[in-house]
């Protein structure tokens, strides 16, 4: 992705460091709240380090040396189908609010974070937010050097307007004279990786839907399914034979979901789970000890590389 993408944005120091030295380009460092002893470092390998609130910017942007300097702002208004992924959600912590607030320590700045989308598949309603930033901040905006408009922009969905998404963006970084950043996070991986599963048992005996479990969880590999309440995509789902597909764990709800399949399944089919690739490795562990599944990659000619393949000392030294 390196030639497509000008660099990376971060939580915490440790995708500070990741990010400087696996991905290079313009590093943005940024948290919901900076340890202080973190702060140094992050700022040295940073090109811009970002605060969530003033009380930290205060505290900690002198040790930041001659690093640009960010804030985080809270337009109060959001786009995103989860209360839990809401940035502007009732008593947020996630960015200031205040114009007034904000405007006391503005000279401190070179740019803010406004990061208040999470997938966002309208261009419409993108528009009409930036439309209230400009009319909430927009005085702040003006002297500033850069603004970025963090991620949850999900400009990769079938059909999403690209060409009006440019020229908004371009009007809205000519008006506020500003460098227009983006953080594509999920929506730069979209459809970009499937974890491949066997069945490992079907439990078919006289119960209303046939389960079939294999060898993933949805804790453990998917948990972001669990956390949204949102079932895996097994395609193209068509098919007589109806079942549910589960993981391997204890978890009695560990469930990828509700599928249709040309025949029954048997052990030892295989399996392919859709659109794995956001929020999975970062979230993966080893709850239940359940095997980690290796990551490879399958090039265009269908060539599969291993990249990483997992055993139990990695399970035992991730415990102790």
């Amino acid at each position: 992705m390196r030639p497509y993408l000008d660099g990376t944005t971060s939580s915490s120091l440790n995708e500070v460091r990741l990010g400087h030295e696996k991905f290079g380009g313009e590093t943005h460092g940024y948290s919901v709240a900076w340890p202080e002893a973190d702060v140094p470092e992050a700022a040295r390998l940073a090109d811009k380090l970002i605060f969530n609130s003033i009380g930290q910017l205060e505290r900690l942007g002198g040790l930041c040396g001659t690093t640009p300097l960010g804030l985080r702002l809270n337009p109060g208004v959001s786009n995103s189908p989860y209360l839990l992924a809401n940035p502007s959600r009732p008593n947020s912590r996630l960015g200031e609010s205040d114009p007034a607030r904000i405007a006391t320590v503005i000279d401190r700045l070179s740019g803010v974070m406004i990061h208040n989308n999470c997938e966002n598949r309208s261009f419409d309603d993108f528009s009409g937010m930036l439309d209230h930033i400009e009319a909430r901040f927009g005085a702040l905006l003006r002297p500033l050097q850069w603004v970025s408009l963090g991620g949850g922009i999900h400009f990769t969905a079938p059909g999403y307007p690209l060409d009006r998404l440019a020229d908004r963006l371009h009007a809205f970084a000519d008006r506020m004279q500003v460098q227009v950043y983006l953080e594509p996070g999920e929506a730069a991986v979209t459809g970009a990786a499937t974890l491949e599963v066997s069945v490992l048992d079907v439990l078919d005996d006289q119960r209303e839907l046939p389960v079939t479990i294999i060898d993933a969880s949805t804790e453990a590999h998917m948990l972001d399914l669990l956390t949204y309440g949102l079932p895996a995509r097994i395609e193209p789902n068509v098919g007589p034979w109806r079942s549910q597909v589960a993981g391997n764990t204890c978890l009695a709800g560990d469930i990828f979901g509700e599928f249709s399949f040309p025949q029954p399944l048997r052990p030892g089919d295989r399996l392919s789970l859709q659109d794995a690739a956001g929020y999975t490795m970062v979230k993966k562990n080893w709850f239940n000890g359940v095997a980690m599944p290796a990551i490879a990659v399958r090039r265009l000619d269908g060539r599969i590389e291993m990249q990483r393949q997992f055993g139990y000392e990695d399970f035992r030294d991730a415990l102790s």
